[in-house]
């Protein structure tokens, strides 16, 4: 039973709960391999010593293309006209050189640039032109971003090529799966891999792979196929254990297949047997999924479950702080509020009518409180448990029950919970006894699950886990600055390795007024795979709307519980390093207690032997995980890639936004043991190395003054310069620890498309119709227009002091700029078409996000108006962050250095 008996468990989604628009997204920008061409440069000159010297830049632009920005000269004001393609008294020099051959070994798939340099429309000559004048040109991210939906947007991308890189991340994009997994599950640093370590060594270019398992698709892309062998289970390699997929050979008639990854000639077994046609192919090929497609699911056999026996649907326990902060705020009222609603609305399987999943109800301060809802009480009955340090899980019975039967027992509770604390004066709560009795009431039930956890104060009662405030600004910058990242207790670590144990995932909703040390109450979600959400001084008419979205999120979102992910390669590589929300006991398997469609995997390549060109390199992903109606399955994803022996290959492969994805998470990491400072300079000269060994031994030869980069790679300096002066690696003034330990364990499971934005967030002027992305700069912002910028978490809305009167009124519902109100957070609902555009236009960035992003509105000349020149990250930054310029002379300084 092969064939495709149905789509998976990810069926349509909730209403407003479609998939966000940003996975749909990749990165091309390269040229198909050509033997005989050099790779596509983009040049840039820069002076030889001293400030930022204009330099002569070589390659062609467009007519109406912004050059980098204004002449040094002109102050940096806000009103600044923005820049013309050509100012006055600029001088072409050189001709356009003959358009460059094309060559036949042209790969299927991919879309040729016309170009070698910036722009895809104009032939670079055999000289290029070299342009002079008091222009810095700096790479426009919003130009390349353009060009790739212009170019790839339109058609789907068709997975059936080896090593094809796919469209940017920002692009929108149909998949058609046609034997490699989807970019939306797998995207690489580099299509194409060095054949030896002593290339990849000379390179620098990381090898590494962001995997995002369980990826939410477009309603337009079918789920992953189901497929059911019944009791012999899915078909494996018998040496290196890898599953049966559409590289396998078939040999002997089909009467055996020798295994992709290891070479190993294996049976296939007799209820599997089928005919080779005359090309050597299966004649069911397409009707299997698993001969046919990139992605696929198997369901799994007892011999993959605990005890080899399957498993129970999961649980939902939802743990309730009821201390003196959380009554005070508001916070337990409406959060009992919404989960009367909330709970019809829990993950379910396909066509099923209602979710298999149970749950229960605690709530605590210092001691814990247990909840009797079974279906025959007519009342809920509490049990309370004062020995914290000795946790055990009072009742059995009546604890986790299902919604609908238990549903007027549950209603009563969370009507009763407010009012029987609503005197409470206990301000002192508990945290680590919260999660081991969450995690013992699992284990009593034989199942997995879930805790979300709604937490308002730092631990200081006394019981396991306690914590006392240890922060101190003025480790910035020194050399103990790392212990401001690092747990200060390893009990929370003994505890998230008995989590992961028993599938037990937690999800932490903070609620902190000051500081409750993120770092150390971050790492039993970050270890057991599961979400922090933070929100500082909550106040429920404020931050209630932000709260509500995220917890329906993640309540409704799909989990794969108690899941293993391993990743196999071909000889030649293996898998070395692994980052991302999930333990490890061992160097080979990611342990995850819970997995959602947000979380990637970030896994890095080594060489460990030559790869052959001919035969490529492949990657195979399976994920055992439990599903939301408690079945047993495998996710199967494979990716197969080009190996090269020119380094020119490699450069025209890479993928730029992976890339920076793998390197902060690099970093990120990298802060927990190391000076800030020196993973900053790690970064540069990795940077450096990769920029220089491409100069060295791909470009044409040039004078020292022209920094040549990549035409995939020449984003990378601006990029990197985004990462450099983030809040983890450059705090300003007003960034808290917490909010640098909150950020930090975020972007170690962000996807590409998250890092991507937010690292370079976009700005949107409002004035156009279709609002085209500008560039992060203020002097990009006109005083006449508006502006929304987004970065994934946040949203602001700034407003020029000359805007017009009509719009103001249009908008806020006000006469005049001075009568708006700076820092509102709701736009007024009104009856026009701009306040309907700029509404629209908020609730789709907002879909397409996976955290709620509260607005805030920013005026020009306002105090709010730092945070939010804060995310203009191509300026100066007033941490001491380089502008975009600086930071490419600099970047040119290092390269040179290393040349000579």
């Amino acid at each position: 039973s092969g064939s495709f008996p149905n789509p998976g468990l990810y069926g349509s989604y909730p209403q407003g709960q479609a998939p966000p628009l940003s996975q749909a997204q990749g990165h091309l920008g390269a040229q198909p391999p050509q033997r005989s061409a050099p790779p596509q440069a983009s040049t840039f000159t820069s002076p030889a010593s001293g400030g930022p010297r204009m330099p002569s830049m070589t390659g062609p632009f467009l007519p109406g293309q912004g050059f980098g920005g204004p002449s040094l000269s002109q102050p940096n004001h806000v009103s600044s006209p923005p820049p013309q393609a050509l100012p006055p008294g600029t001088q072409m020099t050189g001709p356009p050189g003959p358009p460059p051959p094309m060559h036949s070994s042209q790969q299927p798939g991919y879309q040729l640039q016309q170009n070698g340099e910036f722009f895809p429309k104009v032939r670079l000559g055999a000289k290029g032109f070299s342009y002079s004048g008091v222009f810095l040109f700096a790479f426009s991210i919003i130009q390349v971003i353009e060009d790739d939906r212009n170019n790839r947007g339109s058609e789907p991308f068709v997975t059936g090529v080896r090593g094809q890189v796919p469209p940017l991340v920002t692009t929108n994009f149909l998949v058609k799966d046609q034997g490699n997994a989807s970019p939306r599950y797998i995207r690489c640093t580099s299509y194409n891999i060095p054949c030896t370590s002593d290339m990849a060594k000379q390179a620098q270019v990381p090898l590494a792979a962001v995997i995002k398992p369980l990826a939410r698709l477009p309603p337009e892309e079918a789920s992953p196929y189901v497929v059911d062998h019944g009791e012999s289970g899915p078909l494996r390699c018998n040496r290196c254990k890898a599953y049966m997929c559409p590289f396998m050979q078939f040999i002997e008639g089909g009467r055996r297949f020798q295994c992709c990854f290891c070479s190993c000639i294996n049976d296939v077994p007799p209820q599997y047997f089928q005919h080779l046609d005359h090309t050597g192919k299966r004649v069911d090929a397409y009707d299997r999924p698993e001969l046919s497609l990139g992605s696929y699911e198997f369901l799994a056999t007892v011999d993959y479950c605990k005890n080899n026996k399957f498993p129970s649907p999961p649980a939902f326990i939802f743990m309730i702080d009821v201390s003196y902060n959380a009554i005070r705020s508001g916070l337990v009222r409406l959060l009992c509020e919404e989960l009367k609603s909330l709970l019809d609305f829990l993950p379910r399987e396909g066509g099923t009518e209602e979710s298999a999943i149970r749950v229960g109800f605690v709530t605590y301060n210092k001691v814990l409180h247990f909840y009797n809802v079974k279906s025959s009480l007519a009342q809920p009955q509490m049990m309370v448990v004062s020995d914290v340090a000795d946790m055990f899980v009072p009742l059995l019975d009546g604890f986790l029950v299902n919604v609908s039967e238990s549903r007027a027992v549950i209603t009563s509770l969370l009507d009763q919970i407010p009012e029987m604390f609503a005197d409470t004066r206990e301000t002192e709560t508990v945290f680590a006894p919260v999660i081991q009795a969450g995690m013992e009431a699992l284990k009593a039930a034989e199942c997995a699950g879930k805790l979300f956890l709604f937490h308002t104060s730092l631990p200081i009662a006394e019981a396991p886990g306690k914590l006392k405030n240890r922060d101190d600004r003025k480790l910035i910058n020194t050399d103990k600055e790392k212990t401001l990242f690092q747990p200060q207790t390893g009990a929370y670590q003994t505890l998230a390795k008995e989590c992961v144990a028993q599938g037990c995932c937690v999800d932490l909703f903070l609620f902190p007024n000051q500081y409750v040390d993120v770092a150390t109450l971050s790492v039993v979600p970050q270890l057991t795979g599961g979400s922090v959400y933070k929100y500082a001084c909550f106040q429920v008419e404020n931050d209630q709307e932000r709260f509500l979205s995220d917890l329906r999120r993640d309540v409704q979102k799909v989990v794969g519980f108690d899941a293993v992910m391993r990743v196999r390669t071909s000889t030649g590589i293996r898998a070395v390093d692994f980052f991302g929300a999930f333990y490890m006991s061992n160097t080979t398997d990611v342990e995850l207690a819970g997995l959602d469609g947000d979380k990637t995997v970030t896994v890095e390549f080594k060489h460990d032997d030559r790869l052959n060109e001919e035969s490529g390199a492949l990657l195979q992903c399976a994920l055992l995980y439990t599903s939301c109606a408690g079945q047993r399955r495998l996710r199967i994803h494979n990716l197969a890639l080009n190996c090269c022996t020119q380094l020119a290959d490699l450069y025209r492969n890479c993928e730029t936004d992976t890339l920076i994805n793998y390197m902060a998470k690099f970093a990120y990491r990298g802060v927990l043991n190391s000076p800030v400072k020196t993973v900053r300079d790690t970064l540069i000269t990795q940077c450096a190395q990769i920029l220089a060994c491409y100069r060295k031994n791909c470009a044409s030869p040039s004078s020292a003054g022209q920094l040549i980069l990549p035409e995939c790679m020449k984003l990378l300096p601006v990029y990197l310069n985004c990462v450099l002066k983030s809040d983890v690696l450059q705090p300003g003034a007003e960034v808290t620890t917490d909010d640098r330990a909150y950020v930090r364990q975020l972007v170690t499971s962000m996807d590409v498309a998250e890092t991507n934005v937010f690292f370079y967030p976009r700005l949107l002027p409002l004035s156009a119709t279709e609002p085209p992305a500008v560039r992060a700069s203020e002097e990009r912002l006109s005083n006449g227009d508006i502006y929304l910028l987004e970065n994934g978490l946040n949203l602001f809305l700034w407003v020029g002091a000359s805007v017009q009167q009509g719009v103001v009124q249009s908008l806020f519902n006000v006469s005049s700029f001075s009568q708006i109100t700076s820092g509102l957070s709701v736009l007024p609902v009104l009856d026009n078409p701009l306040s309907k555009k700029v509404r629209g236009l908020i609730d789709s960035l907002r879909a397409q996000r996976s955290r709620y992003m509260k607005l805030i509105v920013v005026k020009q000349e306002d105090k709010l108006e730092m945070l939010f020149k804060h995310f203009l990250v191509e300026d100066k930054s007033l941490s001491g962050g380089a502008s975009y310029v600086d930071f490419l002379c600099h970047m040119h300084k290092e390269i040179r250095q290393l040349l000579s």
